[in-house]
């Protein structure tokens, strides 16, 4: 085994270990988890595993910020947060299936990569647009509508909400940017981050709300919109 490799594998393994004793993931997530981020760095090296790493540190830090108010509110994640192997699919399961096709496709890899970048774009910009948004919104507008709507209802947004999801998606787009250059796919990947973000507020207010999809499905969803949108602007750049 290559040094390098055997160095994500202890760096993965080290994560997985602190993700259970933490309390972030159950123990089928953190397996899943960890193989997802083998396949992410086979297909994108450690430019991916970065995305991964931020997606998770993001996501983590903002279900637990003034968690006691989400839960006063019942806006808290259930099971106190921790995270289930369902989810850990949901929100990287695109980007692994990515990584793997970049992997074994070296002519399409450097599309596919911008695709995982996408994908990881449109998953932050949704968590923190829920997660944060929830706590520093004003008004909560319906998607489909822009009528007043409860916060916390499927479909439901604020201009806060949004703003911090984009910032998200800034976060992610940097450390892509860092690791193949600066052009425009920050651009890009802000458009897939936040095109994917409502594309979840669409499918929220309606698929979900009837009870169509279930909420594991329309992340998985966010983050295909999301791949899908950076490809279509990369290759149209």
């Amino acid at each position: 085994m290559p040094l390098q490799l055997a160095l994500v594998v202890l760096l993965l393994g080290l994560g997985m270990a602190y993700s259970a004793r933490a309390g972030k993931l159950t123990v089928p997530a953190v397996w899943v988890g960890g193989a997802l981020g083998l396949l992410i760095y086979l297909g994108a090296g450690w430019s991916g595993l970065a995305s991964l790493a931020l997606f998770f540190g993001l996501g983590t830090a903002a279900s637990a910020w003034r968690v006691a108010d989400k839960r006063r509110l019942g806006l808290a994640e259930a099971n106190r947060g921790r995270r289930t192997a369902g989810q850990v699919l949901a929100n990287a399961g695109v980007a692994g299936l990515l990584g793997l096709l970049a992997w074994r496709l070296p002519a399409h890899a450097p599309l596919l990569r911008l695709m995982l970048a996408g994908s990881f774009a449109s998953a932050a910009a949704d968590t923190l647009a829920s997660e944060l948004g929830n706590v520093y919104g004003r008004r909560y507008y319906n998607i489909l509508t822009f009528k007043p709507d409860q916060r916390g209802l499927d479909g439901v947004i604020s201009r806060e909400g949004t703003l911090l999801g984009l910032a998200g998606s800034a976060i992610i787009a940097a450390a892509y940017c860092v690791g193949v250059g600066w052009g425009l796919a920050f651009g890009w990947l802000l458009l897939a981050g936040t095109a994917g973000n409502l594309a979840d507020s669409v499918l929220g207010a309606t698929l979900e709300r009837r009870h169509l999809l279930n909420n594991d499905a329309v992340n998985s969803l966010n983050t295909l919109v999301g791949a899908m949108v950076a490809a279509l602007a990369g290759l149209g750049g």
